[in-house]
């Protein structure tokens, strides 16, 4: 069995805040999956299914960011699952927005929830980590705990598509193939610059004559320029 946790803080006015991406991807592997509903049980929303052929738990602790091991631990207590079976999907502000990246162990970057699942239940969890990007040191807080503005609607929404419809690899242990896919999503969202539609040729003419042909310089028959050049080439 696996235990995939998407971190986030719970209530109607955090929903849409950058910390909160981990709930957000949650629900996306559930509404992939046709895993649900949610039921409150260990500090947290608890659902079960299956992905890949293999039973999963999915996880949002109701703990609020800073004591979401508290949920983790009593989950994976319950249910005899060891950290090697756990994936935590959360945001990562040394991430450009959109990026992801998949590892086990390692430190916590300064992440609380991190701060408070890795003394609960060790280092060797799987952490998926999507990239908000980092506004400085001084506008961390207002970044987090901001909802994602309209623009990041284009890259966002294609991600957590991506991130529900290749679960399935996630759970099979292929990361760099559950990367690769979701690095494929967000790049299909960007608008690809047109390139501008050469000029007709004139009628009879090709487009390569008419991009070799010399300009025409029309010379006056009269007024002070003929006069000018009549003197310096004669008639």
């Amino acid at each position: 069995m696996k235990l995939i946790v998407g971190l986030g803080n719970p209530g109607s006015q955090y929903e849409g805040n950058r910390h909160n991406v981990g709930f957000m991807a949650l629900e996306a592997i559930a509404s992939a999956h046709g895993i649900g509903p949610f039921r409150s049980k260990h500090q947290g929303q608890i659902a079960e299914g299956t992905i890949a052929g293999e039973k999963v738990l999915l996880l949002k602790p109701q703990t609020f960011m800073n004591r979401s091991g508290d949920s983790v631990k009593a989950v994976a207590q319950f249910y005899k699952i060891p950290a090697g079976d756990i994936i935590v999907l959360y945001d990562e502000l040394d991430l450009a927005p959109g990026k992801v990246r998949v590892k086990v162990g390692g430190g916590n970057g300064g992440h609380n929830g991190l701060r408070s699942i890795d003394p609960q239940i060790g280092l060797d969890y799987k952490r998926v980590r999507i990239g908000i990007g980092h506004p400085g040191k001084e506008f961390v807080t207002p970044h987090v705990l901001g909802d994602f503005a309209k623009a990041d609607k284009a890259w966002l929404d294609p991600l957590l598509e991506a991130v529900g419809r290749n679960a399935d690899l996630l759970v099979k242990g292929d990361d760099a193939g559950f990367m690769n896919r979701l690095a494929l999503a967000v790049q299909g969202s960007e608008p690809v610059a047109e390139k501008p539609a050469p000029k007709a040729a004139p009628k009879g003419q090709s487009i390569r004559q008419a991009r070799s042909a010399k300009p025409q310089i029309e010379v006056p028959k009269s007024g002070p320029m003929a006069d000018m050049l009549k003197k310096l080439f004669g008639e």
